[in-house]
């Protein structure tokens, strides 16, 4: 029995040892090791990059420039390396067919895909080079997310991350930003900001401030002859399975529910 408790003791000690030796032990090691991470991805990610053609190569650096390394210039690094489509993928116009230019925060990013499928053969479907979010951001940023191409229709929103700008502002950015976009000669098309369940960390207010910036929203479309794409009137009555729970994000159905409709908003649109 002694032997026994004897030879238990000396393995647990050398699991530990070995579990020590691959795991990070403090805080200092952990942010050598995901650097160390970090670093590996990005030198796979340059040595894919330098294969593609010079256009791509281009939109890459703009990714970079704009993605943020926190969070979304990394998963789009990792994305490419293993092979995976995105919401960033390059786009390789067919010139035959119209161009639309997708706004937005991560709702937006996630339903890029699925409008790009549904109007896949139909419409050349771009994406701004990052999470988009508040009207502040637009202002500083519309210019680059424009780019110098010609656009048949631009399909934007701003509003969960401006949910505590004060309306006055909110709606003064909203003005800058359409007739700026205005200036492209594209048809624009709004979509009303998405329902967000009372129970996420933002407390029971987030909805009573969604409703107020949607509210504003579309009287200052409606002044401008803005189409409306009213995602929150679509969505709500159908937010029990789509939804992720205490969260403004949605799951796979949700996004495939939007895809189509933004989808339907922008072909109506281009007629």
């Amino acid at each position: 029995m002694r032997s026994l408790l004897l030879l238990l003791a000396f393995a647990g000690i050398a699991n530990a040892q070995v579990k020590s030796q691959n795991e990070p032990t403090n805080a200092a090691e952990a942010a050598a090791k995901k650097a160390a991470d970090d670093k590996a991805v990005d030198e796979k990610y340059q040595a894919w990059k330098a294969k593609l053609p010079a256009d791509q190569q281009a939109w890459e650096t703009v990714l970079e420039q704009n993605l943020g390394n926190g969070f979304y210039l990394p998963l789009h690094k990792k994305d490419k390396i293993a092979g995976r489509s995105n919401a960033w993928d390059f786009v390789q116009d067919d010139p035959k067919l119209p161009r639309v230019l997708l706004i937005g925060d991560s709702i937006s990013r996630g339903y890029t895909l699925d409008v790009r499928k549904v109007m896949a053969g139909k419409v050349n479907v771009h994406r701004a080079p990052e999470n988009c979010g508040p009207t502040a951001n637009g202002v500083k940023k519309i210019d680059i997310w424009l780019g110098d191409g010609k656009w048949d229709a631009i399909h934007f929103n701003f509003g969960i991350h401006d949910r505590k700008t004060p309306a006055a502002d909110y709606e003064q950015r909203l003005e800058t930003l359409i007739a700026r976009m205005k200036q492209t000669g594209a048809k624009l098309i709004f979509a009303t900001t998405t329902p967000v369940p009372p129970d996420t960390k933002d407390g029971p207010e987030i909805v009573t401030q969604i409703a107020e910036k949607n509210e504003i929203a579309r009287r200052v479309m409606q002044k401008h002859g803005v189409i409306i794409n009213d995602l929150h009137a679509f969505l709500a009555p159908q937010l029990e399975g789509i939804a992720n729970p205490k969260d403004v994000h949605f799951n796979a159905k949700g996004y495939e529910l939007m895809g189509q409709q933004v989808a339907k908003s922008i072909e109506a649109a281009l007629k």
